[in-house]
């Protein structure tokens, strides 16, 4: 769980950025879309190829 606390004259619209920033960087929210519907082993490691070769592809044209 991502914990921020707030620092000395610090805005809370700053705290909550960090703390929103450190959702993100920890996959929970990801996570969390990832396992609201239940996908089979076989469609997940589908998936996964599908995005690695997006990736791959990505890297390739830079």
């Amino acid at each position: 769980m991502t914990h921020v606390s707030l620092r000395d004259g610090e805005e809370p619209e700053a705290l909550l950025k960090r703390f929103q920033t450190g959702m993100q960087r920890s996959g929970i929210l990801r996570e969390l879309r990832n396992r609201r519907f239940f996908r089979s082993k076989g469609e997940q490691a589908r998936l996964d190829r599908a995005r690695s070769l997006r990736r791959q592809r990505r890297r390739r044209n830079r």
